[in-house]
């Protein structure tokens, strides 16, 4: 491995290898799980925080190594809120935050032959000036600073060379798991989540696709008070290469650490409002909410979050918007008959399933309890945990509920972001009247909820609609 990264022709793996990897490390982290499970049991164990650490330290390794969907998934795991003690899912936090910025990079030399075979040339004929030591090395590509010979500070991703295989060969590991997912979810319907699942892989392998998605937002809100999307530099955009506008500033981490209480509770609306916002008013949707995505800055309004990365967007069809609207209208006003009848034609509850539709109707109500509960809610890592323990976990007293339902296609990104979202909130102590601030986004809602909701509606009052394109 070494001979080949200096040539620059590393191979991440073949699907075989891949997945015997995956496997080992998959086996040893649910072997660690279990094991942690039964000595909390039993009294626990003096070492446990010791044991977990050593663990998330050789999940990382093995994650990072590996890049593609295998590190999304390390990725994903650094911030969910697992079924741990705190001071076990910190070791977690922290060894797997790794994944989100600081990952092993790519060898330079085949760095720049993706860079040759984009444009022609090198890098240092294209920039005015290119670093070639990354300032963040992810999944599936690395971020490089460079500055356009207009004088303009840019950031430019490059796609790892063999990354695209290997996550391919990640997506036929994942195919031969469906056996399995029918006799956990006997009901599910497996082929079109597996063909959404491709469907947003690929686009995330496609810079060209995604430097379109991220121009999508940053067109909707350009000059936006407090949502900033970095400007792409289409020009410069190819397949396996992304330019945009370069930011300054604090990351996430580095807010939950040293940033006041009003500014966390300022970040953490902002971030709320960006989600449900963007869903509300365009069906447009940024599947990745992790804190690696966020940067803090200080705008003319007061501090600002600029959102990154848009290589998993979702635009919905108005027939599917409006399908979820109905389920969440009825959930609002607590009807357990028109909700049912919402998922049914939504097709959460198959025809032929039978399930206990009150206990159905307890799961989507613990899934909306932050803008149906008492208000004002406080997102808690608790909260988090409980939201993914009732889907993901054998033991849930909803489990047996949820095996018999099917998850559509469309809703496989939205429990990406809702069980992303609630443990980003929850690092925030993120506190509000959230069905206030949701119900702005909606046809006939109420008026602004806060101060942040005033500045946000002066700001589209005052927008010229020519330059808001329709969703």
């Amino acid at each position: 491995m070494a001979d080949e990264r200096r040539s620059g022709r590393t191979s991440l793996g073949g699907r075989v290898q891949r997945g015997a990897r995956l496997a080992r490390a998959g086996a040893k982290g649910a072997a660690g799980m279990t094991a942690s499970r039964a000595r909390r049991l039993t009294g626990g164990d003096p070492r446990e925080a010791e044991l977990h650490a050593r663990l998330a330290s050789d999940l990382a390794d093995v994650l990072g190594e590996m890049k593609g969907a295998a590190m999304k998934l390390g990725q994903l795991l650094s911030f969910v809120d697992l079924d741990l003690p705190p001071e076990v899912q910190t070791a977690y936090h922290e060894a797997l935050a790794t994944l989100r910025d600081q990952a092993p990079a790519f060898d330079p030399g085949a760095i720049d032959e993706v860079l040759h075979a984009a444009y022609g040339e090198g890098p240092e004929h294209v920039f005015a000036s290119f670093d070639p030591t990354p300032l963040a090395a992810a999944s599936i590509g690395q971020v490089h600073a460079a500055k356009l010979h207009d004088g303009r500070e840019v950031v430019v991703k490059v796609q790892y060379p063999g990354v695209a295989d290997a996550v391919r060969a990640d997506l036929r590991n994942a195919e031969s798991f469906a056996p399995l997912a029918r006799l956990v979810s006997p009901n599910q319907e497996v082929g079109p989540l597996l063909d959404e699942l491709r469907e947003r892989v690929f686009d995330e392998l496609d810079y060209e696709r995604e430097a379109q998605y991220q121009r999508a937002f940053a067109t909707r809100y350009e000059g936006h008070p407090y949502i900033h999307v970095p400007d792409i530099v289409g020009e410069l955009c190819r397949e396996q290469v992304l330019v945009s506008e370069r930011i300054h500033g604090r990351s996430f981490d580095q807010l939950v650490a040293e940033g006041s209480e009003d500014d966390k509770q300022r970040v953490g609306e902002i971030i709320f409002r960006y989600a449900f916002g963007s869903i509300g008013r365009f069906r447009l949707f940024n599947g990745d909410p992790h804190p690696g995505n966020y940067l803090i800055e200080d705008g003319p309004d007061g501090l600002r979050v600029a959102f990154l990365d848009y290589g998993s967007v979702k635009l919905f069809s108005r027939e599917r918007y409006a399908s979820m609207r109905r389920i969440e209208a009825a959930m609002s006003l607590a009807d357990q008959d028109g909700a049912i009848l919402a998922l049914r034609e939504a097709g959460f509850l198959p025809r032929s399933a039978k399930v206990d539709e009150s206990a159905v109707y307890e799961w989507f109500r613990l899934y909306t309890k932050p803008v149906l509960a008492e208000q004002p809610f406080t997102f808690t890592s608790e909260f988090a945990a409980e939201v993914i323990r009732s889907s993901a976990d054998p033991r849930s007293p909803l489990a047996d509920v949820v095996r018999r339902l099917n998850l559509p296609s469309d809703y496989l990104l939205l429990n990406r972001i809702q069980w992303g979202l609630n443990s980003v909130l929850a690092r925030l102590g993120a506190t509000g009247n959230w069905r206030a601030i949701r119900d702005e986004y909606l046809e006939g809602g109420g008026g602004p909820a806060t101060p942040l909701g005033e500045l946000d509606a002066r700001w589209w009052r005052d927008r010229d609609p020519a330059v808001d394109p329709p969703a």
